[in-house]
């Protein structure tokens, strides 16, 4: 598989946001959302086996109880890589909890049934709306995420309609409703947190508001976190 890096670092998003966690970054992505904040994982990287890939994770995960056992693959599009399945596997055949992050544009049904699906449902501002795959519903349960990242208005209005069309609280376990970032270079602007907040609270949604925690510790440009 072809690697742009792997790192150790706070889970920053999701409901397993603040726990340490192994990220392991996979290169390449078919999709262009417009505030896409890791655009450097589309070219490059570098070419690893199955087992240097695992061997790394150990390595970062460290010994004994001190262990940490919590792996994230994400992109990048995981799941353009085949191999990403057979990692997947390999984590969960070690004891790993394993998360993935991924677009949803994939079908995530062939991945083990112990990993968290944390899919994302691409909003019109993204430039990638439309490209859901709407089988990963009814691949997905209650331990599996749908994630929106949202940037303006109508963004919160498509996913808020999305989330009560698909009966999404009834599906998944979580539903997750985030502000774009601001982009530090000036490239994209941001949705103002306290807006979709009280949004969500206007409409009386059952979804968890999420925030990016690693962009609040470091800064919201370095990568590696």
């Amino acid at each position: 598989m072809v690697v742009t890096e792997i790192f150790r670092s706070i889970q920053g998003e999701s409901s397993h946001a603040g726990r340490p966690c192994i990220f392991v970054r996979l290169t390449g992505c078919n999709l262009r959302c417009r505030w896409c904040d890791t655009a450097y994982a589309f070219h490059g990287g570098k070419r690893a086996t199955l087992e240097e890939v695992m061997a790394k994770v150990r390595e970062l995960s460290g010994r004994n109880g001190s262990r940490v056992r919590l792996v994230e693959l994400t992109g990048g599009e995981p799941l353009l890589q085949p191999d990403a399945v057979k990692l997947a596997e390999r984590l969960v055949e070690e004891g790993f909890e394993v998360l993935i992050e991924t677009s949803g544009e994939r079908f995530v049904g062939h991945l083990p049934a112990a990993v968290v699906k944390i899919v994302d449902v691409k909003c019109p501002d993204s430039g990638e709306g439309g490209t859901f795959n709407l089988a990963n519903l009814d691949a997905m349960d209650r331990k599996d995420e749908c994630k929106f990242v949202i940037a303006s208005r109508r963004d919160y209005e498509f996913a808020r309609d999305f989330l009560r069309e698909h009966r999404l609280q009834e599906r998944i376990g979580q539903v997750i409703f985030s502000p774009v970032h601001a982009d530090p270079a000036g490239a994209w602007e941001g949705l103002e947190p306290r807006l979709l907040a009280e949004w969500i609270l206007e409409d009386r949604l059952p979804v968890r508001f999420g925030y990016q925690l690693h962009k609040l510790i470091w800064d919201p440009a370095a990568r590696g976190v």
